[in-house]
């Protein structure tokens, strides 16, 4: 699958201050594909989030467009829409997205649950052990700290097998050898798997993984590194 983004820009009004208008992302075009790993960094409010939800499916641009293969994303209907990303996109969310009555397990395997999926149990197995979170299956999410939870939702998001994977800041609350679980099991996630990853974060750690990096300021791409070695 490939993700291509054409002149997708988001504008907020508002009431206060010089201009009743606020940029969060001025127009951006960018292609995402299979097998890359493609990292988004910037500063804390420079749009990198609002862009990742567009390009996910979560926030129609206000300018542009983002096709997934030949199809216009946000040409579809609400419905149509909500089947693809369940269907062909993950996402790892910045935010805490556990369902406290649930199981680890049973929160990992929830999306499958809810749209009628066979359950990725084998698939939950290999990403809960490989990230370390094995022993955990039968816990509550009020049992988990932080990290924990942070990678019980990146379990969730790669046991569905998506073809694209988003993820917001994903080691933002990890340790440095949980972040190099994270950052390695993404890398190998889109290469022997052919699956495209996109990751938005402001360490510099998630660079070394990369095979594409973009750099974002005040809503803008500034740059592109190209592959990285």
């Amino acid at each position: 699958m490939i993700l291509k983004a054409e002149g997708v820009s988001r504008r907020y009004f508002r009431r206060t201050g010089c201009a009743n208008y606020f940029d969060a992302v001025l127009p951006v075009s960018l292609q995402i594909v299979p097998g890359e790993m493609t990292v988004l960094t910037g500063r804390s409010g420079s749009g990198k989030t609002t862009l990742l939800n567009m390009l996910s499916g979560l926030l129609m641009p206000a300018g542009g467009k983002v096709w997934v293969d030949e199809t216009d994303l946000y040409a579809l209907d609400d419905k149509a829409l909500s089947r693809l990303r369940s269907e062909r996109i993950g996402i790892v969310p910045q935010g805490r997205s556990a369902v406290d009555t649930l199981t680890v397990l049973e929160n990992i395997l929830l999306p499958a649950v809810l749209y009628g999926r066979a359950l990725p149990r084998e698939e939950a197995a290999r990403w809960m052990e490989r990230l370390g979170i094995a022993h955990l299956q039968d816990a509550r999410p009020a049992e988990l700290s932080g990290g924990e939870l942070r990678r019980m939702a990146i379990v969730r998001a790669l046991a569905q097998d998506p073809e694209i994977l988003f993820a917001d800041e994903p080691t933002g609350d990890l340790d440095d050898e949980n972040t190099r679980l994270v950052l390695s099991a993404f890398r190998d996630y889109a290469h022997n798997k052919k699956k495209a990853v996109f990751m938005v974060t402001h360490e510099n750690d998630a660079l070394l993984y990369a095979d594409t990096v973009y750099r974002m300021d005040g809503g803008r791409i500034l740059s592109s590194a190209g592959r990285t070695e």
